[in-house]
């Protein structure tokens, strides 16, 4: 975390992830009437003022309707205080001040850290003397706002600018790529929260065996080496059919958003029960968006020790296989958050997807290859005509990441002509003899010898549950 971060904390429902969300500029933590819905740390950068800064949203401190969590979400704001610079205090102006409000800016106050009290929903001007209800703190003049509606937000930004750290602004600023963001994704209960404490070595987001217990993306930024990080950990995505309540909806909505705008997908499998109808339906989401993943087969460590027990785990691996075959070049590990097993590998996997993106195959190397792929299997007659591919070429990456599909741009003389089983022959061979672009999907566009022709996208057809 940057020496130029906030932390947005207060008691349930006084409106922090309002807050933080405007301040974001885009919608990241989930905003409900239901108490206590945001319990992890959520991070995000805030460009409204002459230099950016991170906001942190937490979970409600005091007044918890969920008892079990209570102690934990304020661990989790205390982790937050520990890194944050300046500390914004939100209340709700409608409620007026509280016992909890009182015992929060007490407890805050022994951070020793730059305070700041805002005071929310104040709405309209009529709403500005409720603003004296909380004199009783002590602040110096409070803020008020109203996150729903913007109302006095840049004073709340300047007012945050004048107490963060400054910085030279003639100083060098090193050029990088941005951090590789890592979904973490499966259905309830997998181990995805765990996992990332394990990769963190630190209780960074909440863990239970309550299934549902993530119900935001959580963004955690995380660094290994040299290499950094964006960590999405997502709400578990069950069957549309289960969803009890709207928030549920919401964090599934939100998981299946993380899918797309990751650049790698980890999909969170359970070793005790093997590959369900569910995760089935998650890898088709990471397939449809045409995202680079790997599969993590987690508690490895609960397949209990017994002859042949390394038989049983390799008919266990080739089950998974099986099951998930149309994402056969996804690299499969075995692993424990629990013990930490194999979480080492779980970075190993990723550098080869990203060698994998970076990979070339030069533009004669692949013609070649295609002319010997058409003379041993040619593409089969549809309507008396067969598919002719006259030139191809790799298409270029954007950035150095791993996000999306490997291309290859085909003109051809009719893209029409293709038949619906030849690109799924033409990836096969290429894995095969020129790359196996390990964890990356790969897709065909077919351009078309009239320029009014249009060019047509082929990807490996989805394959429905068995």
């Amino acid at each position: 975390m940057s020496d130029r971060t906030v932390a947005i904390v207060g008691r349930p429902n006084v409106g922090k992830s309002a807050l933080f969300n405007r301040l974001a500029g885009r919608t990241i933590s989930i905003v409900h009437n239901q108490p206590g819905v945001t319990r992890d740390r959520i991070s995000a950068p805030c460009k409204r003022g002459e230099l950016p800064f991170d906001i942190i949203d937490t979970g409600g401190i005091g007044s918890e309707p969920d008892l079990d969590f209570s102690k934990r979400v304020r661990l989790e704001a205390e982790i937050a205080l520990e890194a944050a610079s300046v500390i914004v205090l939100v209340v709700d102006a409608f409620d007026g001040l509280t016992p909890v409000d009182e015992e929060l800016a007490r407890f805050l106050r022994r951070a020793k850290k730059p305070l700041l009290l805002v005071v929310n929903k104040i709405d309209t001007e009529s709403h500005d003397n409720l603003e004296s209800d909380f004199a009783g703190l002590g602040f110096p003049a409070p803020i008020a706002v109203s996150a729903a509606h913007g109302r006095g937000i840049g004073e709340l930004v300047s007012r945050i600018e004048a107490l963060l750290p400054t910085t030279d602004p003639d100083a060098p600023v090193a050029e990088s790529l941005p951090p590789l963001k890592l979904a973490v994704v499966g259905r309830p209960n997998v181990g995805k929260s765990s996992l990332i404490n394990s990769i963190l070595s630190d209780e960074r987001t909440i863990v239970s065996a309550l299934a549902g217990t993530t119900r935001d993306a959580v963004d955690i930024p995380y660094s290994r080496g040299e290499d950094r990080y964006m960590l999405i950990d997502t709400a578990g995505i069950r069957h549309r059919s289960k969803h009890d309540s709207s928030v549920e909806v919401f964090s599934v909505m939100r998981a299946e958003r993380s899918i797309r705008r990751a650049d790698l997908c980890a999909l969170v499998l359970d070793a005790q029960e093997g590959v369900t109808a569910q995760d089935k339906k998650i890898a088709g989401l990471i397939q449809e968006a045409s995202k680079p993943c790997l599969l993590l087969m987690n508690k490895w460590d609960l397949l209990k020790p017994r002859d042949g027990v390394r038989e049983a785990r390799d008919e266990n691996l080739e089950e998974i296989r099986s099951r998930l075959f149309f994402l056969d070049y996804a690299p499969l590990l075995a692993v424990s958050a629990k013990t930490g097993e194999s979480v080492g590998r779980v970075f190993r996997a990723i550098e080869e997807i990203r060698r994998g993106a970076r990979t070339r195959i030069g533009t004669g190397v692949l013609n070649r290859f295609l002319h010997t792929c058409l003379t041993e299997n040619p593409p089969p007659m549809r309507n008396n005509r067969r598919l002719k591919i006259y030139y191809a070429t790799q298409a270029e990456r954007a950035a150095d990441h791993a996000a999306g599909a490997t291309r290859f741009v085909l003109f051809v003389n009719d893209p029409t002509l293709l038949a619906p089983s030849y690109p799924k022959f033409l990836e096969g061979r290429l894995r095969r003899d020129l790359s196996p672009f390990p964890g990356i999907p790969v897709r065909f566009e077919l351009r078309g010898k009239e320029e009014s022709t249009p060019a047509r996208q082929v990807k490996t057809p989805p394959t429905p549950p068995r």
